[in-house]
């Protein structure tokens, strides 16, 4: 049985990701060995905190030339701030590039509402995305975030959130998937979309 590879730079939630993996059965390795993404059959970018640390912390160690060349051929899931890395730049605290999975930038959200935004809400599908198979709309997640991804292109959003307006919560460009919540902190309909994700190359 293969692995996902949850990808260790210094930023994130690394064992609640791995521990909601295990809880459905699914291996997995948190590594940052370039050997262990190659053999792997699913990759996992979490990421918690402010974008340009994150995207040092990430390319400083050749990171983002790794996710590059591994997403040609396996899924990659981002989570949270992992999501928000997928675009091509950002604008939190400075300008900064990102891996340019997605085509857009990362923004503060625009929103009346006491931020960060911290919470559930639900989400509305667009699209049909494998990483929401079985998963009725309007489910509950969890978020906890102060910016968001804004696309440039609709085809890539899988799915939007609304908090004093309409924020991308998922987006999806062939095999890399983002989620601006956390499915791993999401209940058991988190727990869905990850048993999905887990079975996109398996």
């Amino acid at each position: 049985m293969g692995y996902t590879a949850i990808v260790d730079y210094g930023v994130g939630n690394l064992m609640s990701v791995r521990n909601a993996l295990s809880y459905l059965g699914l291996e997995s390795k948190i590594t940052s060995d370039d050997r262990d993404f190659e053999r792997s059959d699913a990759i996992i970018l979490p990421g918690v905190g402010a974008f340009p640390d994150a995207w040092e912390k990430l390319s400083g160690p050749g990171l983002d030339k790794v996710l590059r060349r591994e997403a040609v051929r396996k899924p990659i899931l981002g989570i949270c701030l992992g999501m928000q890395l997928l675009f091509r730049q950002s604008e939190e605290v400075r300008p900064c590039q990102g891996l340019n999975f997605v085509q857009g930038s990362v923004q503060k959200i625009p929103t009346d509402l006491k931020l960060p935004h911290i919470g559930w809400n639900s989400l509305q599908f667009s699209g049909d995305s494998p990483l929401f198979r079985g998963i009725p709309e309007e489910v509950y997640v969890y978020f906890v975030h102060s910016f968001c991804g804004v696309a440039e292109r609709e085809d890539q959003v899988i799915a939007r959130t609304n908090y004093g307006g309409p924020v991308v919560a998922a987006v999806q460009n062939g095999n890399v998937f983002g989620t601006q919540f956390h499915p791993e902190k999401s209940g058991e309909v988190g727990l869905a979309m990850l048993r999905n994700f887990g079975g996109l190359n398996r």
